[in-house]
């Protein structure tokens, strides 16, 4: 990846802005960042230099919280199911027919945070997560090799279990972190984890730490309803940004 001013630059704020959501809603990096950075460079070269950032906020996400291990004895099925999705999805994102995969899961995201945003609720009983956790974490793994994007369907899920705010934003910090290992994996694999791009997603990582700090303070201050419509407004947003972007 060749270096220059503007290229720096535009990574600085890309990482500011996708840490900041990040921080407020708990999600969002992976997509915004890959999104911006598509405009200067492949697809897949953006999402290696997602990598470093994204765990390292990732991690941060995770461990802020007392709910680590009650979350992850009660759903590790998902992470297991989602470490072998990404490694069956993988070679997708390194494909030509990533901008499909990326286009059909931005149409899934504007479509279900469209429900979300109405009195349309999702409801999924205790008794079920022992079956359908390992199917999810699949999905969501396949999905995220596919197109570098990590909350379809396990966010979803999350929320349909009756997880409460900060329980859902620490879920989802353990889920994009196991996501985000698999998937550096896959890029390794394949040969698109290079000495420069590596060198792009170390930079990065201050910048998105930065933006976390300053979506949290305002997620932290916000209601359950506040944050619950923002997170669907968030989604919207990321699928719409998801479906336009790889349309043409």
């Amino acid at each position: 990846m060749d270096i220059s001013i503007g290229l720096v630059a535009m990574t600085i704020a890309t990482f500011l802005l996708a840490g900041f959501v990040k921080g407020a809603i708990g999600l969002g990096l992976p997509s915004i960042a890959i999104g911006l950075l598509a405009l200067a460079m492949p697809p897949a070269q953006a999402a290696m230099v997602m990598i470093f950032p994204s765990l390292i906020t990732n991690l941060w996400q995770m461990f802020v919280g007392p709910y680590l291990i009650p979350l992850v004895r009660r759903l590790w099925l998902v992470l297991v199911g989602s470490a072998v999705g990404v490694w069956l999805g993988g070679g997708i994102l390194t494909s030509a027919n990533s901008r499909y995969a990326a286009f059909g899961l931005g149409v899934a995201l504007v479509v279900y945070a469209a429900l979300g945003l109405t009195a349309v609720r999702f409801s999924v009983p205790r008794r079920a997560e022992p079956w359908l956790s390992f199917p999810v974490g699949l999905a969501t793994g396949f999905i995220a090799g596919a197109t570098g994007v990590f909350v379809i369907p396990a966010g979803l899920y999350f929320q349909a279990i009756g997880l409460n705010k900060d329980e859902l934003v620490q879920m989802l910090g353990i889920s994009f972190t196991v996501s985000t290992v698999a998937l550096a994996a896959i890029l390794w694999r394949d040969g698109v984890m290079q000495l420069g791009n590596a060198a792009g997603s170390m930079l990065a990582v201050l910048p998105a730490l930065l933006g976390m700090a300053l979506g949290q303070r305002i997620r932290l201050s916000a209601s359950p309803e506040t944050f619950r419509r923002w997170f669907f407004i968030g989604l919207l947003l990321l699928g719409a940004q998801q479906a336009i972007r790889n349309m043409f």
